[in-house]
């Protein structure tokens, strides 16, 4: 099924941010992802690490809902987690960066509509 690989994706993408967030923010291959300075990211290793570590959560309920069963009974939990990273990608879109459109909220639209459509 499309929508389970789909998911998947958007799984693999949150744990990749985490990944980022947590553990490699202040690395130069990170800070450059980010577009940030050493001692931006030195003064803001705690916050990144919090966001990652968001991102991890979204990451699990998209596991936990691959477990539970897509199509089945994961698909209402994926749908809720798909939806809220969809938000999460639309503010951070229009208050960070604009490439948060297409590496997160468009990936999460498609699953959501892959799931929706019983593709």
């Amino acid at each position: 099924m499309i929508g389970a690989a789909l998911v998947g994706l958007v799984a693999l993408i949150h744990l990749a941010i985490l990944i980022m967030e947590m553990v490699l923010w202040e690395t130069p291959q990170v800070r450059r992802i980010f577009g940030v300075t050493p001692e931006f990211a030195a003064n803001t290793r705690v916050l990144a690490a919090n966001q990652g570590l968001y991102n991890g959560f979204l990451a699990a309920g998209l596991i936990l809902a691959l477990v539970r069963g897509l199509p089945g009974p994961g698909a209402e939990l994926a749908q809720f987690i798909l939806a809220c990273v969809i938000v999460a990608g639309l503010y951070g879109a229009a208050t960070a960066a604009r490439r948060i459109l297409y590496v997160q909220a468009l990936p999460a639209a498609l699953a959501l509509v892959a799931l929706l459509t019983g593709f």
